[in-house]
């Protein structure tokens, strides 16, 4: 049965007659957020430590096409004429001064725990005395330690001259040059801040929630805190003319009570250094003189005021730093070192491509580091907690680990099958979690090296994952994911929850003396490997240890061995099912995020609901 497609949910223009009957076409006046405060069973979610209940239902008022962009029309549903990329509707949350104390979501009364990422201690007896980790005190989400045995958070680029910060005077941090309201430029086509803008900004409580949210080819500041009438507006609007801002990020390194610094990218390639408080604004890699490719994934390097880093969607990571120009950046053609062609089962994925290092002597312009990583998009990236690992997944359905201080690929793992679209970390770096176009979400131990459970549960693709910090205590862990299939999934695990499988261990005795892909393994690259015909012929994994160091720091990215680890039997995986699985929105899920008394959930069609959590959570509870 032949079905058309849906209408437009906006016109472009609105017609209106003159009294000479003259057709007139003036331009759309933009829509108002709409907030909503929907009741009843299904608004709820129930789980074991309580009853969540639907806070606040926000719709953010979608913009029509900017009046140059030409509309996409077909007749044929099937058609594949391409789109511009668009990304569902995702925050950034920002709390500037944070509560001095946090109460604890769950009874510390967990065992010790010890693992070669670190040392986390919980009371386990009355009389016994706390680590100085136990709780936290700043008012940030309960951080398990680093997996760091040094006690110092490393940067990036720190060994390089060129990028070291400046001192005294010189040290001040600077802030945009051009002003969004005084600008004419035609990448920005209007900026509409609120009218008491001033005001509800010294009204604004220091603990309160700032988000960040993008939608089409608009960019909203959102005040979630404030009180409901005035919780639907927002603080400032930003229309892009062509542009739709696909992901962006806020520096918790430089943010204060009077400074916000958001970092945007866009569908046509360009990233926007936007400063909340002065309302001003730079453009980095404008007119695509670095890059051409849209970005779907932008984030603030670990403890770096002026670095950050953005995933292109032709398969490239690149650092920029926001107080540098740009430069026309040509990519050195890698060198041909011709070699037999491996076996078709053991076909290597791209690997990571150097072609200009953080080392480079060659750092007065941006960029200031590339790495080629896959011909395939890439889809997201996350920085571990100890800021030393990147884990970035791609369309290729690859999850690729990276020591991004030295530039070094560790470990290629293959999704079930598909794609992989999101990645985190756990708030103790011990676990990396995926979602992807298999419906399930993956958990993987980075010190292990190997993927430890799959989580089947959703009915479509899987979105976004995220961990609540809040519900995480070193032994037990909570997170969350949202899909396609409209559907909010709560998940909880604990460590001898994620115990080998025994068919698993059947398994591994007959290769005990192989290379296991359940041992961490790393080799330098000058040694001789000497593969078992058990590992090569079973597909267990393949060592790569043909790359070499290329010239400016780069070529493919050396120093440790790369593991490339084959698709797990779900016979031998351990599966994990959800706690609580629920409808929460009519529309695709596209954002999830955890905060201490909410949780915040985010569709491709603008709604933003604020889920309360139970009155009597602190009391502990899981």
């Amino acid at each position: 049965m032949f079905v058309l497609p849906p209408p437009p949910r906006y016109p472009t223009a609105q017609t209106t007659t003159s009294p000479n009957s003259t057709t007139i076409n003036s331009p759309l006046i933009e829509m108002s957020n709409v907030l909503t405060h929907p009741s009843g069973p299904e608004y709820q979610l129930s789980v074991g430590e309580g009853t969540y209940y639907l806070q606040d239902n926000l719709h953010l008022a979608t913009p029509p096409p900017h009046p140059q962009d030409a509309p996409i029309v077909s007749s044929n549903p099937l058609a594949t004429t391409p789109a511009p990329p668009k990304a569902g509707i995702k925050l950034s949350i920002c709390i500037t001064s944070p509560r001095k104390s946090v109460p604890q979501l769950y009874r510390q009364t967990s065992v010790s725990t010890r693992s070669n990422l670190g040392t986390y201690s919980i009371k386990e007896h009355e009389k016994e005395s706390r680590s100085s980790h136990d709780t936290s005190s700043d008012g940030v989400p309960p951080q398990l330690p680093p997996s760091t045995t040094s006690g110092r958070t490393p940067v990036f680029g720190e060994d390089n001259a060129l990028l070291t910060p400046l001192t005294g005077k010189e040290a001040k941090r600077k802030k945009p040059k051009t002003n969004l309201f005084k600008s004419n430029s035609q990448f920005i086509s209007r900026v509409i801040p609120h009218d008491q803008l001033t005001k509800r900004l010294q009204e604004h409580k220091p603990e309160g929630i700032f988000a960040f949210a993008n939608i089409d080819r608009a960019y909203q500041w959102l005040d979630l805190s404030s009180p409901p009438p005035a919780r639907a507006q927002p603080l400032m609007k930003i229309l892009f003319a062509k542009a739709h801002m696909l992901c962006h990020d806020i520096n918790s390194f430089t943010k204060a009570p009077n400074r916000i610094d958001v970092i945007m990218g866009a569908s046509t390639g360009d990233i926007v250094w936007f400063e909340a408080y002065s309302q001003k604004y730079v453009r980095v890699n404008k007119n695509n003189i670095i890059s051409t490719s849209p970005i779907s994934e932008i984030r603030w390097l670990p403890s770096s005021e002026n670095l950050f880093l953005a995933s292109h969607m032709d398969g490239t990571l690149i650092v920029y730093d926001k107080e540098r120009d740009d430069a026309a950046f040509t990519p050195p053609a890698p060198p041909h070192t011709p070699s037999p062609s491996p076996p078709a089962s053991l076909s290597t994925p791209h690997p990571l491509r150097i072609t200009k290092s953080v080392n480079s002597k060659s750092q007065k312009s941006n960029p200031v580091a590339v790495w080629h990583l896959s011909p395939h998009p890439t889809t997201a990236f996350a920085f571990s907690p100890d800021s030393r690992h990147l884990a970035v997944t791609s369309t290729d359905g690859s999850l690729r680990i990276i020591n991004y201080l030295s530039e070094t690929l560790l470990d290629l793992f293959p999704s079930y099958y598909g794609a992989f679209t999101c990645v985190t970390f756990s708030p103790d770096g011990k676990y990396i979690l995926t979602g992807g176009h298999d419906d399930l979400v993956s958990i993987w131990s980075l010190s292990e090296r190997r993927i430890v459970a799959r989580c089947p549960g959703h009915r479509s693709w899987v979105k976004a994952v995220a961990f609540d910090p809040w519900r995480c205590d070193g032994r037990n862990y909570r997170f969350g994911s949202v899909g396609e299939d409209c559907r909010l999934l709560l998940w909880d695990f604990s460590v001898g929850m994620l115990r080998r499988p025994k068919a698993a261990s059947i398994r591994n005795q007959n290769n005990r003396a192989s290379m296991s892909s359940y041992a961490p393994i790393s080799r330098n690259r000058t040694e001789s490997i000497q593969m078992p015909s058990s590992a090569v012929a079973g597909g267990r994994m393949r060592s790569n240890s043909s790359l070499n160091e290329g010239e400016n720091g780069g070529g493919e990215g050396g120093g440790e061995e790369v593991i490339e680890h084959a698709v797990e039997s779900r016979m031998v995986t351990a599966e994990l099912p959800p706690v609580m699985s629920k409808v929460v929105d009519e529309h695709p899920m596209s954002w999830v995020g955890f905060e201490e008394e909410c949780i915040i959930t985010a569709c491709g069609e603008g709604h933003v609901r604020v889920w309360r959590r139970p009155v009597d959570v602190g009391v502990g509870g899981g």
